[in-house]
């Protein structure tokens, strides 16, 4: 029991740890966009930064997840965070020398999102090794609070510091993390092995074996299409909610609202831990989504904060509806044995709608700006409230699809 308690105390200082480095992340990435779209004044600048801070993490996840089962985790964990920091300290220097050109910053987000992608498996995967199963529950609530921080705390921060200062302060603080982060995983890395897999695989057979999973039922393969879909309309309001703010209003405001309307994520998860939707999950995912397409559209439709904000918690605030109501649906219909490979799978083919997104939302914003005579800003508006009108139509599809339905039917 004492070796328990000793080790729920070390997972306590990785922790916190990990939760000022999300904040340090969430510094960085609010204030390279904000550096960026006011150095070129295009949509598609920031969305370029966005897609190679995403990019990496998609594409090396699934090795690095193999590679926290074959090598000391605590170990990646530290490599990943001290070479991550290898590419902020690339666009500081270039900084000292004047204003960071767009591919000095684009290399530096790249170098240090390919090695922040040997972070997260290799974190998630010492929490195992760390705590009981008794204690899980516990852990990751404090692990989503965590994660949750680079959302809800960094946007306001960074906007209040870009008030006596730059992106410089913002890129330093971030730095700084790395360190702490570093030393407290140096700590829990004292007497403790990793846990190492029983059996290896080859990715190939990993990959057949997922793939199996999710196309046995024809409702699940149905469902992982449809979540790509979605990410794909989300994509456009995470890259564009900045531009379209920032068109209007300075970076203190973009800040706030940022906060604001991404506590509407964590007050509605908070009321789904409570409340349990134990039926008509297909029904719910379909009203969700629904709704989330028409706050969407709400969100782009004016330059007014108040309502920017409004419309922006509610929006947020009906996603985890959505996703608690497609998680479930999705994984009572995938056999115990082959959960982990399906959801590894499913983690990559859902989250392609992003890449799109980051890929094409910037340039349509540009293009749609510059067509109508009104500026990157308001064309990220008006392609906002496309994708919100388009999420909304096929918000539909899982109440119309009969293999979907059955995937309720069958519990």
């Amino acid at each position: 029991m004492k070796q328990t308690a000793n080790y729920f105390h070390k997972f306590l200082l990785l922790w916190t740890g990990e939760l000022v480095s999300a904040i340090g992340s969430g510094l960085t990435s609010f204030g390279l966009g904000v550096y960026v779209f006011q150095q070129t004044g295009l949509a598609s600048s920031t969305a370029l930064v966005t897609l190679l801070a995403f990019a990496p993490g998609l594409i090396l996840g699934v090795p690095a997840g193999v590679l926290a089962d074959r090598y000391d985790r605590r170990l990646l964990m530290i490599l990943g965070d001290g070479l991550s920091a290898l590419g902020l300290l690339f666009i500081l220097l270039c900084l000292s020398k004047g204003e960071a050109a767009l591919w000095q910053i684009c290399v530096g987000v790249t170098i240090s999102s390919v090695f922040s992608s040997l972070l997260d498996p290799a974190y998630k995967a010492t929490v195992t090794d760390l705590l009981t199963p008794e204690q899980y529950t516990k852990a990751s609530g404090l692990v989503g609070v965590a994660g949750s921080a680079k959302y809800l705390i960094s946007p306001v921060l960074a906007g209040l510091l870009l008030t006596i200062s730059d992106i410089r302060l913002l890129l330093l603080l971030d730095t700084a993390t790395f360190f702490l982060t570093v030393t407290a995983t140096l700590v829990v890395r004292k007497g403790i092995q990793s846990k190492q897999a029983m059996e290896t695989k080859s990715f190939t057979r990993e990959f057949s074996e997922g793939w199996n999973a999710i196309t046995q039922k024809k409702g699940v393969l149905v469902l992982v299409i449809l979540s790509s879909a979605i990410t794909f309309f989300l994509g456009f309001i995470q890259t564009l909610f900045g531009p379209m703010i920032l068109g209007f209003a300075d970076s203190t405001v973009l800040g706030i609202s940022e906060t604001i309307c991404a506590s509407g994520m964590l007050i509605s998860s908070l009321v789904i831990g409570t409340v349990s939707l134990k039926k008509n999950r297909v029904v719910i995912l379909s009203a969700a989504l629904f709704v989330a397409g028409i706050f969407m559209a709400g969100f782009g439709m004016r330059e007014n904060i108040v309502v920017i904000c409004v419309f922006g918690f509610l929006f947020f605030s009906s996603l985890p509806f959505a996703n608690a109501a497609l998680d479930f649906l999705v994984r009572t219909n995938i056999a115990d044995d082959f959960q982990g490979r399906a959801w590894g799978l499913i983690g990559v083919l859902s989250q392609l709608g992003y890449v799109a997104a980051y890929g094409i939302s910037g340039i349509l914003a540009d293009g749609t700006g510059a067509l109508l005579s009104i500026g990157s800003g308001r064309g990220s508006g008006l392609l906002i409230v496309t994708a919100g009108i388009l999420l909304a139509a096929i918000s539909f599809l899982p109440c119309r699809i009969k293999s979907v339905r059955a995937l309720e039917e069958t519990r």
